[in-house]
């Protein structure tokens, strides 16, 4: 070997070895003996522990709470282990919220706790009169108590077929005429026909529909709206499920499709209500050939009510006279009852309000409890058993503001221990199932069909949205991936940011969890 290479494979050797060998020039430089390098002493690794549950949520809360856009924002957060009682993670879980639709849970509990899944709403229809021939002296009465179900999404898409039986019982009776009225009978829920705080200027609003003991469609309507043949020409309006009420004076024109550069913005097509609400006004300009739809409140529900019922007795030659009736047709004679309208089981019902937050139904429910418990359907009454009852649930005045049943009410206040409380009162409670599978389920139905999609919530977490100007809430019923149940109660208040931002962070915690493995569960 010559010297060139063994300097080269010496060098090459002292590298793997890690010494310190030097080459000059093309000669290997062996110098003075060095001892052999000693490895140093290994040192014990020490294993980081990994977080857990509770220190992942607690760190991403933290973070959340402290980060700039939420410093003029007020968060309420409360997860709880269910079978363990054990708080996961909470930050200013005692303090009020405005809950808006959250509000929901509270009447839905109430309402499956106070009249049970197999509860319905009876409306009596009754003849007061005497029947001479094919015609009826007299009136026909409908006493309400607050039905919420004569409807077109719960009667099979039309909710005058709620008056099928009480027609069919005219017919066989060979009554083809009604000398009198059709009339309502009773005050069963007495007062505003609006809740207590309800935003005045959203009155014309569907979500916002008044309510009372005689309600229809939910409290919709629906206008159709067509342009004209010609420019200039009047639209053409029609209204459903009431054909004829309530009445509609048309002020919109139909306007050109194409506009000329620089023409000014067309007017919107909108309708509303005069000062009295027994005339919706539609106003604004439609495109030739155009079509639209707005839906409307009733501003007056009982009327709507009788409107679709005469409507009715019409469709089935029915002829109703509105004469005036003779004392002698009416004196002495006893209210006789001809039909009774009957609703689903409250459990058909309960469903249609919480899943698409319905919130004429959420405050029938709130005041049939204070009705049927009380005998008067009023607000206060309706309150005064909420508040009892929650009382005895351990969620005292300082824990919850009940003001009324949808959470439409900006007076309603609640934290969101209370929610929790709540959900665990109905997680103990025979009616669970009934009342957890009514909520909406993420990424699937409901108010949350499009949130927390392909994560581990979808499918899984049962939760009621709530939305308010400035006001955001989620709370429900969360599995995590072991097995556990969780209780949650995430509320938003007087928040700048989008509102896509507060829901974000929402569906990351209860994501979260859905993921998460907590001590002591089992795999569902």
């Amino acid at each position: 070997m010559t010297l060139e290479k063994t300097g080269r494979a010496l060098a090459a050797l002292c590298l793997l070895a890690g010494t310190a060998c030097a080459r000059q020039g093309t000669q290997a430089n062996i110098g003075p003996h060095r001892p052999e390098p000693v490895a140093p002493l290994m040192m014990p690794v020490t294993e980081v522990p990994t977080p857990s549950v509770r220190q992942i949520l607690q760190h991403t809360v933290d973070s959340v709470v402290a980060a700039p856009m939420w410093r003029n924002a007020r968060l309420g957060i409360l997860l709880v282990d269910a079978a363990s009682g054990d708080t996961l993670v909470q930050h200013d879980a005692d303090r009020l919220f405005m809950p808006a639709s959250n509000q929901k849970l509270l009447t839905g509990a109430l309402a499956v706790q106070l009249l049970g899944p197999e509860f319905r709403w009876r409306t009596p229809v009754l003849l007061h009169g005497v029947q001479r021939g094919r015609t009826f002296h007299g009136n026909v009465y409908v006493q309400g108590s607050g039905d919420p179900s004569i409807s077109d999404f719960l009667r099979g898409g039309r909710a005058a077929s709620a008056f099928d039986g009480a027609l069919a019982a005219l017919e066989a009776r060979g009554i083809r005429r009604i000398a009198g009225h059709v009339l309502p009978l009773g005050d069963a829920m007495p007062g505003w026909t609006t809740g207590y705080g309800w935003a005045y200027d959203d009155f014309d609003a569907a979500y916002s529909a008044a309510i009372d003991e005689l309600m229809f469609n939910e409290g919709e309507l629906y206008v159709r709206v067509k342009a004209g043949k010609t420019v200039g020409a009047r639209v053409q309006v029609t209204t459903a499920p009431t054909l004829t009420y309530p009445a509609v004076v048309v002020e919109a024109v139909t306007r050109p499709r194409d506009l000329p550069p620089g023409a000014p913005r067309p007017a919107r097509l909108e309708a509303s209500y005069d000062s009295i609400g027994h005339t919706l006004v539609v106003r604004g300009t439609l495109a030739e050939g155009d079509s639209a739809s707005l839906t409307i409140a009733y501003r007056h529900p009982a009327d709507a009510f009788l409107a679709a019922m005469r409507e009715s007795l019409q469709a089935r030659r029915i002829v109703v006279q509105h004469r005036r009736l003779s004392v002698r047709d009416t004196a002495g004679k006893p209210l006789d009852t001809l039909a009774v309208i009957e609703s689903p089981p409250f459990a058909d019902v309960l469903t249609r309000m919480e899943k698409p937050s319905q919130n004429q139904m959420a405050e029938l429910f709130f005041r049939t409890v204070g009705l049927v418990h009380t005998g008067s359907g009023s607000a206060d009454s309706a309150q005064a058993i909420g508040a009892r009852t929650l009382a005895s649930w351990g969620i005292g005045a300082a824990d919850a503001a009940y003001r009324d049943g949808s959470g439409l009410s900006r007076h309603d206040y609640v934290t969101p221990r209370a929610i929790v409380k709540v959900l665990d009162i109905m997680r103990r409670s025979p009616h669970f199932e009934l009342f957890r599978n009514a909520l909406p389920i993420a990424g699937v139905d409901g108010t949350i069909r499009n949130r927390m999609r392909g994560t581990p919530a979808q499918g899984n977490a049962r939760a009621k949205t709530g939305t308010l100007d400035k006001a955001r809430a989620l709370s429900g019923y969360v599995t995590t991936a072991n097995g556990r149940l969780v209780l949650f109660s995430l509320l938003a208040n007087n928040f700048t940011v989008p509102t896509r931002e507060v829901e974000r962070v929402q569906d990351m915690l209860v994501s979260l969890l859905a993921g998460s493995t907590l001590p002591g569960g089992n795999p569902p």
